[in-house]
């Protein structure tokens, strides 16, 4: 090996960590908290998106997907349900609040679907059924 072989090597192997380097320094310094919403969708098409946050104010919203029929929505504390409706089993009502991704609230006979998403924070615990 020449003398400059040795130069060349250090060269290489400092270079090989740019990437690094640039990665780290272009990476926000905190993570953000995980972006959670809930849709309202009314016969399949969304109506309506509600951020859920902590310390969220409350938020009643009425819809009428169907004349006669009614669906009370309530947004509080990073949490959605349905609050009131006039179907005959009540099973949105009964669902209760939803709050974290993958949960939803139905009012079947008027096509009311309440679903959350976004990404699931990492030290939420799995539910299985």
């Amino acid at each position: 090996m020449r003398p400059f072989d040795y130069i060349f090597i250090v060269l290489a192997i400092i270079l090989s960590f740019i990437p690094n380097v640039i990665t780290a320094y272009q990476m926000p310094a905190e993570e953000e908290e995980p972006q959670i919403y809930a849709n309202v969708k009314i016969m399949g098409n969304v109506v309506d998106t509600f951020e859920l946050e902590e310390g969220q104010e409350q938020i009643l919203k009425t819809y009428y997907p169907n004349p006669g029929q009614y669906n009370i929505i309530e947004v509080n504390d990073g949490a959605i349900r349905i609050k009131e409706d006039n179907s005959p089993d009540q099973i949105g009502v009964n669902t209760g609040w939803i709050y974290r991704p993958g949960q939803t609230a139905i009012c079947l006979p008027h096509g009311l679907v309440l679903e959350v998403k976004g990404e699931i924070a990492e030290d939420d615990p799995l539910i299985l059924p």
